[in-house]
């Protein structure tokens, strides 16, 4: 198995996290983790992005971090030079994957459809990010991908939470999952960081069979 896939298979749940500010990201982080997390996606969408994966990766904080809206070479480098642990995109280009292959980055690129599945397998992948998942298809979509890519396998994300996480887990080519449920925007403005560490253990307790 593939390092990624096999380190994201024991995680089974990862947040996916839009930073609001430095000391927001870490606080949260922190309750992420005392609530079982064992991966974060720290998304590249606001300013504050690349400072807040920086902190969280350099506080010591026992969660493997991870960076996602990598869409660009250039996004693969500077993410790169922070040491992240992983990076996620929202889709698939060559030019993204030749950048995480030339930086020695773990990348898991996403897909939609069964086109871009056949592009990731002409570049020797065989685990991708589902994304929109709700929207392209969701458990649809994967049961029928499976027909005809039997050995591909997803971390589907995109409109997942409690009430379908546990069918998406349930899926024999789902490795893991990524949501945003355990991280309500109003409890990070708020502070509530022990409202997200009880999320956190309640979507843990959803990877149990």
């Amino acid at each position: 198995m593939h390092p990624l896939k096999q380190r994201l298979a024991g995680y089974r749940v990862i947040p996916v996290v839009t930073p609001t500010s430095v000391d927001a990201t870490l606080s949260l982080a922190e309750a992420l983790s005392s609530g079982g997390i064992g991966a974060i996606e720290i998304t590249l969408r606001t300013p504050a992005a690349l400072d807040a994966l920086r902190a969280v990766k350099d506080s010591g904080i026992a969660i493997e971090v991870g960076v996602g809206t990598v869409t660009t070479p250039a996004l693969v480098e500077a993410v790169a030079k922070i040491g992240v642990a992983f990076a996620i995109s929202p889709g698939l280009t060559r030019s993204v994957l030749d950048a995480a292959a030339a930086h020695h980055l773990e990348l898991l690129p996403g897909i939609a459809s069964p086109s871009e599945l056949m592009l990731g397998l002409e570049c020797g992948l065989d685990f991708f990010k589902l994304f929109p998942a709700e929207v392209v298809g969701g458990q649809k979509m994967l049961k029928a991908l499976s027909g005809p890519f039997p050995a591909i396998q997803f971390c589907p994300t995109g409109g997942i939470g409690p009430a379908n996480a546990r069918d998406y887990l349930s899926l024999p080519n789902v490795v893991c999952i990524g949501g945003s449920w355990m991280v309500p925007q109003e409890a990070v403005e708020a502070g509530d960081w022990s409202t997200i560490e009880r999320l956190s253990r309640e979507a843990i307790a959803l990877t149990s069979a």
